[in-house]
């Protein structure tokens, strides 16, 4: 006997909630100054892209951090072409995952809705909504093929999940939104494994409970900087005074850590076949607490930064041309 299955049902489905939901996902343009590459002296402005989705009436917008983090400049563009410019509120780099806040909140914008990612499994369809390579508002569907917790826990011992996904996802999406079949968004787009530069089945995305405790629940502090922790030989190479610190890549304009005086690197260099910005600071303790060298030891550390509030003393300990100094400003 054979069975007929009526394919045009479930694409007719899709396409009903992909036009129920556009409108909330955005394109990320952003600006931020660097060192100008290798060959190159000063510094240059270097654009970048990526996706959002609004979650709430007042313009709130969960995206991945890598997008955000040290912008200088943030503009969302609306399924409409309207451009409105953003700032972060809230952001965990360690989950990659940030919440912006639009300076004026976009009209007639009916928010997507955020679901249970503890409900979702491994089989269940979903679809990623972004702009890979800048096509904006280009679909993909596709699975749930995995899910993956980190040895890293932040709050109260929450271990950071990812989900893994064969929807495709390329340069463009991250910060996206990823959907069930219910129009809920139960991820936000992270990264992807790849070998060739493009998508070659495997994405990732941090579940959508993760983003809500850390930038609602927890309002996540927003540091402003890219850092690279340096342990073993490279410490000794930077003649760290301890076992592990934190190289200072780059500092957002406007953020808290710029408004401490935190200085970024300057020089592109590739030390063990990884491309490094050097001649920053490099941070030694934040609040008191010692930059750790093994994941263990981030709880603690990350943990005070991610509680820190407005009005709250933020000191840091830098190692800055050999010389150990402590900076401090109020947040």
């Amino acid at each position: 006997m054979l069975y007929a299955f009526d394919s045009h049902s479930e694409s007719d489905s899709l396409s009903k909630i992909f036009e129920k939901v556009n409108q909330a996902v955005v394109v990320i343009r952003t600006i931020e100054v660097q060192p100008a590459p290798f060959t190159k002296e000063g510094y240059t402005s270097m654009e970048g892209q990526g996706s959002g989705v609004i979650i709430s009436d007042e313009g709130l917008i969960m995206t991945a951090a890598h997008v955000v983090q040290t912008a200088d400049k943030i503009v969302i563009e609306l399924l409409d072409g309207q451009e409105i410019p953003a700032t972060v509120v809230a952001s965990a780099p360690y989950a990659d995952i940030s919440l912006l806040q639009c300076e004026t909140p976009p009209k007639n914008m009916k928010p997507a809705k955020t679901g249970d990612s503890d409900k979702v499994k491994v089989g269940d369809k979903v679809f990623v909504v972004g702009a890979p390579y800048g096509l904006r508002h280009t679909l993909t569907a596709g699975y749930i093929s995995g899910r993956h917790k980190s040895n890293t826990v932040v709050g109260n011992l929450t271990a950071l999940e990812l989900f893994q996904t064969d929807a495709a996802i390329n340069s463009g999406n991250s910060g996206g939104p990823m959907f069930n079949m219910d129009g809920e968004v139960i991820g936000i787009v992270s990264y992807i494994l790849t070998q060739s530069g493009g998508f070659e089945g495997i994405g990732f995305a941090v579940t959508s409970n993760l983003g809500v405790e850390l930038l609602i629940e927890q309002k996540a502090f927003w540091t402003g900087i890219d850092s690279y922790l340096l342990t073993g030989p490279l410490a000794y190479i930077f003649n760290l005074p301890q076992s592990a610190g934190l190289l200072v890549q780059r500092v957002a304009t406007g953020s808290p850590y710029a408004r401490l005086g935190l200085r970024p690197g300057f020089m592109q260099m590739i030390i063990e076949e990884e491309e490094l910005i050097v001649g920053g600071d490099i941070i030694l303790e934040v609040g008191g607490i010692p930059v750790p060298d093994e994941i263990s030891g981030f709880q603690k550390f990350t943990s005070y930064i991610s509680s820190m509030k407005k009005g709250d003393e933020l000191t840091v300990k830098v190692l800055r041309g050999g010389i150990v100094q402590k900076l401090s400003t109020k947040i």
